[in-house]
């Protein structure tokens, strides 16, 4: 297997890819201290190991790695050797750049992605709420990155557009793969007050049943059958009590319009809000601050 490591700015296999920082395969036989201090990174970077044994630390938590493991840090994150220095053994690795990726946003890769939009939202979504347990046996993810390897130096017809497709398919299955973790025993009263705070935080989004189960890494399905055993509602008339619970301390605060906490809310209009919230509490929101502001 031979080694490599291919950088931006000094690779010409490089130069038409402005977004991977770095591709590399490496095999450290040698126990070099210092040699891999805690710091924070500044890309995306996907690992995997191919042989040996790894103790990292990624943004305060130990992690230990074995072959067949992958392992992504996300921008941002501290990462650095458990003991200080790198582990003896074979790595393969790419450092992305991407333009963003948003604390509950989306996934901002750059141009030369072919993901959708949605697809985009689910997966920085997905990679943000599962930032402290992006580590897991993942054997698909060093095939992907032998391919990457493979079109550069190759340079067949169509390889430009074959590595970022195949980048693309990196994040793909990695988030498939957190799907198909949480499917397989997570605890869902503790993702579900998880969940509930992100939509809190984002309450002006309008969220759709696909993207709150992409959330929660489980199939819309099984996610609407769970939501409805749990709180007897829907996904989206839970979302709609959300909204209005909270509505409802903007109103008694007093210091922002009818219409300006429609639209913090979610709500489309202030009819709509109006609409809504007279359906749920009795009362339109004018009539709710005017009580409430005359029991005070």
């Amino acid at each position: 297997m031979n080694q490599f490591c291919l950088q931006q700015g000094t690779s010409k296999e490089l130069h038409p890819f402005s977004h991977i920082a770095e591709l590399a395969l490496k095999r450290n036989n040698v126990i070099q201290f210092d040699s891999l201090h805690t710091t924070a990174t500044d890309s995306l970077r996907i690992y995997y190991v191919i042989d040996g044994k790894f103790e990292w630390i990624i943004d305060g938590r130990q992690h230990i790695l074995y072959p067949g493991d992958m392992a992504m840090i996300l921008p941002g994150q501290k990462f650095g050797g458990g003991k200080g220095f790198l582990d003896i053994g074979t790595l393969s690795w790419i450092h992305l750049k991407i333009e963003k990726l948003e604390p509950y946003g989306k996934l901002v890769p750059g141009n030369w992605s072919g993901l959708s939009e949605n697809e985009k939202l689910v997966i920085g979504k997905l990679l943000v709420m599962n930032n402290q347990s992006l580590h897991f046996k993942l054997k698909e993810s060093g095939v992907i990155l032998e391919n990457i390897r493979s079109e550069l130096f190759n340079r067949q017809i169509g390889y430009s557009t074959r590595v970022n497709q195949l980048i693309d398919e990196l994040f793909i299955i990695i988030t498939r793969q957190l799907t198909q973790q949480h499917d397989s025993g997570r605890d869902f009263p503790k993702t579900f007050l998880q969940l509930e705070q992100t939509l809190r935080q984002r309450l002006y989004y309008q969220w759709t049943v696909d993207e709150m189960a992409a959330l929660v890494g489980l199939g819309t399905t099984a996610f609407n059958e769970k939501v409805k055993n749990f709180t007897g509602f829907s996904p989206l008339n839970y979302l709609i009590n959300i909204r209005i619970s909270e509505a409802i301390k903007l109103l008694k605060r007093g210091d922002a319009s009818v219409t300006d906490i429609a639209l913090d809310t979610g709500f489309y209009s202030s009819q709509h809000f109006s609409t809504t919230f007279k359906k749920l509490t009795g009362f339109t929101p004018s009539e709710f601050r005017k009580n409430n502001i005359s029991k005070k």
